[in-house]
């Protein structure tokens, strides 16, 4: 049997990069799955490419209503709600003095705020089903500081601390609910190369450098590799796994 066999797993953020890759990855493993994306062409694309076993809804994360409507499309269409993973986010790269009060907040309601909506409104679903799984995307950059993404430090701190406090609520309240994050490190990604080139070419190629110089595997990441960690926190092989962050970030973090 695969290892989600039958599961029905909810992916924000599934248009491209790494929440695409997990939708593929959980897919491949048996499951069947909702792509959730504010950008619908692709979204809707993306969903028709993957075939019977995967489905689409334009999905605002910020949006509380839109979580219950997304909710109650997968309940409908398949009984229930297994796995949720939250990874749709946003980089924007300035630091503490050139970051300003739109940016941050704009960044810590998607990169945060949604998290913790998108995990409360998932807990009753899946705890109905007899238990499951949340994965939060989070990154190393809540690990360690970065000068020019301090709002996106902040928010991705946050969702480790987050976590861990929903992971000790849930097991506690006996729901068989098991709440991990997965920390990526630099991962080949339309964000990564968005963020990257927001800083100019020559600040940009500094940074790419430097960034590459700190990661002892000498390379970015590949989606599939976040997916692969992803998918084992989602499935029964982590069955005594709760309130713990995986690294996955070429030995980034090591250093």
């Amino acid at each position: 049997m695969a290892q989600m066999e039958d599961k029905i797993v909810l992916v924000t953020g599934a248009a491209r990069g790494i929440g695409l890759a997990v939708a593929e990855r959980m897919i491949e493993a048996g499951a069947r799955v909702m792509l959730s994306d504010i950008d619908a062409e692709a979204g809707a694309a993306q969903a028709r490419r993957l075939g019977e076993r995967a489905a689409f809804q334009v999905h605002d994360v910020t949006v509380a209503s839109q979580w219950d409507t997304v909710l109650e499309d997968l309940e409908q269409r398949w009984g229930g709600l297994d796995v949720t993973v939250n990874n749709a986010g946003i980089a924007q790269m300035g630091d503490i003095e050139s970051c300003t009060p739109a940016q941050w907040q704009k960044t810590l309601e998607i990169n945060l705020t949604a998290v913790m909506t998108g995990t409360q409104k998932s807990i009753p679903k899946i705890k109905a089903r007899g238990g499951g799984a949340i994965v939060n995307i989070a990154s190393i950059e809540g690990l360690i500081g970065e000068q020019m993404a301090m709002a996106y430090n902040a928010a991705k701190g946050g969702v480790r601390l987050f976590s861990k406090s929903a992971a000790i609520h849930c097991a506690r309240s006996g729901y068989n609910i098991r709440v991990n994050c997965v920390c990526p490190g630099f991962i080949e990604t339309a964000m990564v190369t968005d963020a990257v080139g927001s800083l100019g070419a020559e600040m940009a190629q500094q940074f790419q450098q430097a960034l590459l110089a700190r990661v002892p595997m000498g390379r970015l990441g590949h989606p599939r590799e976040i997916a692969n960690a992803v998918l084992f926190l989602a499935s029964d092989d982590a069955s005594f796994v709760t309130g713990s962050d995986l690294v996955v970030d070429g030995g980034h973090t090591a250093c």
